[in-house]
Parts: C-alpha cells; structure tokens; sequence
C-alpha cells in the first residue's frame, strides 16, 4: 500500500507590475543557492503563517492575500495595498513532488513605484523587465524558472500595460486552477506539464489527440499550448 500523499502546504506569490517606456514589466527576485527553489527567479511569496488568517474568519483566500503582501514587504520592501490585489490563478505541484505548496498568485499594478529593498540573504538579486525578456533568458540558459512563473510570464507578455492584464485578471469568471501532472514524450526527450483538461493529463501520453492544455518543456524552447 503507498504512503498517502501529504496535504499542500497554503502559499500566496504576488506579481508586482509597472510601466516603463511604454512597455510591461514585472519585478523579479532571485532567491539564493538553499531551498526547493535556490537559484530560481520568482516572484514575492512564500507559504502562509498562521497569523495571516483573519481573526475568526477561516478564508483561505483572504489569508493567501494578506500573505501575498507580508510577502512582498519581507522580501523586495515593498507596500501592496491587498484591496488592489487580483486574483490570477491556483498552482498545485505534481502529488510525486517531495514538498507540495499549494498557491495563489495575484497581480498588482503599482502606482507610484516604489524603491525594491532586498535583504541579499534570502533573496540575492531583483530585476524589473518584460515579461518577454525574461522568457529569452530562461531559454538562453541565463536564468532557471518554475512552470508556474514561465506560464504565469507567458500569458503576461501580450499586454501592454499593468492596467491591462489586471484588468484580464478581474475578468475572468473563475481564477484557473492548474493541479499539474508530469509527462514526457514518447522518446524522452520533452517533459511537459499537464493540467485538467489537457488530453493527456491521465494518462500522460502527450501524443493523445484532443484538447491542449500544458506546458512544454522543450530543450530548443519552452512553450504553452492551450486551446482557450
């Protein structure tokens, strides 16, 4: 009999967006060499504490807010008004991942911007940039990110402004849900992640005809392939 598998652990991640010579640009941090995600750029985030729960009220999402902007104030020193956070999407982790954190993203455009102030411990670097420049250098081999932060940099490249994708964010009737599976191509050499909805998402064979929903994770070039 297999070991049931452990409950996720609640997180909140908060994309910081501003404009720059009329262009997007997110604000990315690198994290330092230790932990499940050393060396990775990401956004602000982290797991949700227990003080983040509004007192008498278990809301997990209004937790996962208040987390999202203690967040970005620990790690970049930045103050997030949470009524201005949107929500974004839902990313569960594979049930074979050895740590599972089960995590709200938010996108926030910030009016005046701010001065980022990292701690050079945690976190080692911070860059505002497109969200298209930061795809150039993860497949440049320049920087390493999660599936979530290239899907969530991916739907974030065709807008122009911050207003603009928050606005998408408020739109949509239902924040998507991404509970991932893992799949590789039939000779070994692609691994795509696969969400609900994708064909192969039971029975991982990235082969089978019908809707697309994933990530590809190509050596040549990651990309999405979504049907919506």
């Amino acid at each position: 009999m297999s070991d049931p598998i452990p409950a996720p652990t609640p997180a909140a991640t908060v994309i910081p967006l501003r404009e720059s010579e009329g262009h997007l640009e997110v604000l990315m941090l690198r994290r330092n060499s230790r932990g499940q995600f050393g060396g990775m750029w990401v956004f602000p985030g982290g797991q949700v504490d227990q003080a983040d729960h509004p007192a008498g009220v278990p809301d997990e999402l209004a937790a996962a807010r208040v987390a999202a902007v203690r967040e970005a104030r620990e790690e970049a020193g930045i103050d997030i008004d949470p009524d201005t956070l949107e929500v974004l999407s839902f990313w569960m982790p594979p049930p074979e991942s050895p740590r599972r954190f089960a995590t709200w993203f938010f996108v926030a455009s910030l009016g005046a911007i701010p001065d980022v102030v990292i701690d050079h411990g945690e976190i080692r670097e911070h860059r505002w940039l497109t969200p298209a420049e930061a795809i150039r250098l993860r497949d440049a081999g320049e920087w390493e990110l999660a599936p979530p932060t290239f899907t969530t940099l991916w739907w974030l490249r065709s807008f122009g402004t911050a207003a603009d994708a928050v606005a998408a964010a408020a739109a949509q009737d239902t924040p998507p849900k991404f509970e991932t599976h893992i799949a590789m191509s039939a000779d070994n050499t692609v691994m795509a992640t696969v969400w609900a909805g994708d064909a192969a998402y039971e029975s991982r064979d990235l082969s089978a005809p019908g809707p697309r929903r994933r990530l590809v994770m190509d050596p040549a070039g990651w990309r999405v392939e979504t049907d919506s």
